[in-house]
């Protein structure tokens, strides 16, 4: 638990910056606007100006992502476990 809500508040930038560039790169290449949109992609993948993250962000997000499921998964467990035993 301790884990989980020590990282939670970390991980949630770079979590919701790339679902937010991707799915708003994704919106402007269907309005036909992609080339115009290329910076979007640039922070989809990590590119922050001169700091150049592409070779590690997405498996910072992938693991970070991977994480936060099975302890998220194993606290929502013990709470379940709990509440049974309280019955």
């Amino acid at each position: 638990r301790h884990f989980h809500y020590s990282l939670a508040p970390i991980m949630f930038f770079p979590i919701f910056l790339t679902a937010i560039t991707g799915s708003l790169f994704q919106v402007a290449v269907i309005m036909g606007k992609g080339t115009d949109f290329l910076w979007l992609l640039d922070l989809h993948r990590g590119k922050f100006g001169s700091i150049n993250l592409e070779l590690v962000y997405p498996l910072i997000n992938a693991f970070g992502v991977l994480f936060l499921a099975v302890t998220g998964i194993v606290m929502w467990l013990q709470l379940n476990k709990t509440k049974r035993i309280h019955r």
